[in-house]
């Protein structure tokens, strides 16, 4: 009997394509494929919450105009297909962010190999592109570093390479926490620490000299409080997930507790600001 797949083909610009493949990946949808109109989601045959789905694509579509179309094909080996059409990315002909099969790539002076599987964070998305750049412009040399939503750990692992002495990484998603140790692993990164879990409910003793958090405007207006009591004398915070619109609303949040501007940048309307104590 041959096996199906559910596809969904959306398309939508850019700036919509992590948020709505997150929202979908909650839904039941476990694959997905960008491309330079939008992506494709695939569930298995129809275990997939519809109503979710319907109540998703109103939402978005207030937004901005979206299409997408839903079909049935044959079931195919998905990772063979995502092999083919993930590419290593360049951060400034300094760091190469590859996948396990690809080969080697000793010239540049940071080799991160990350495989995201089904969590977030790989460098072609612009906010963790972003968010790279600027860490490589960071001194971590001997800092205590946090990783808030750390996704594939993608930021742990570079902090780890710039030289931090240890690296607290946690994210709500269980599917994440598996997905980080085995990026930490491939990139022998032994001073990472992961669990699950939000920083509301996690405790940790000390304070740090850098926390990064790329997760998304709301969450990030919601924890800056919780940052700036984690965050040391003279500490850094590295925030993306946003657009540039959002800068101003994220500063004024930011400095009642001691945080001014020291940085941002800038990629295709997302953006990135760098905030210190």
């Amino acid at each position: 009997m041959t096996a199906y797949h559910t596809r969904l083909t959306v398309t939508c610009s850019p700036q919509l394509t992590e948020l709505l493949i997150a929202e979908l990946a909650e839904i039941g949808f476990d694959s997905f494929l960008e491309s330079e109109t939008g992506f494709e989601a695939y569930a298995e045959s129809d275990h997939y919450d519809h109503e979710a789905w319907t109540e998703i694509r109103e939402r978005y579509a207030a937004q901005e105009p979206l299409s997408f179309s839903i079909d049935k094909i044959e079931k195919k080996n998905w990772n063979e297909e995502w092999e083919r059409s993930y590419e290593p990315i360049i951060v400034d002909d300094q760091c190469i962010i590859r996948a396990e099969f690809h080969q080697p790539a000793r010239r540049y002076s940071y080799e991160l190999i990350i495989t995201p599987k089904m969590s977030f964070g790989t460098g072609h998305h612009q906010t963790t592109y972003l968010m790279i750049r600027a860490q490589m412009k960071m001194d971590h040399r001997s800092k205590r570093v946090m990783d808030a939503g750390c996704g594939t750990a993608i930021l742990s692992v570079m902090a780890s390479k710039l030289g931090a002495t240890e690296v607290e990484a946690f994210d709500i998603d269980e599917w994440s926490v598996t997905n980080s140790r085995d990026n930490i692993e491939l990139n022998h990164c032994i001073n990472i620490n992961h669990q699950i879990g939000k920083l509301s409910a996690l405790s940790f003793d000390g304070k740090f000299d850098i926390i990064l958090a790329n997760i998304n405007k709301n969450v990030l207006m919601d924890e800056i409080p919780l940052y700036a009591s984690y965050l040391a004398p003279g500490g850094q915070l590295l925030l993306s997930g946003f657009f540039t619109e959002d800068i101003a609303d994220l500063i004024t949040r930011a400095n009642p507790f001691g945080l001014r501007e020291a940085g941002r940048g800038e990629k295709d309307n997302w953006a990135s600001l760098l905030l210190q104590r």
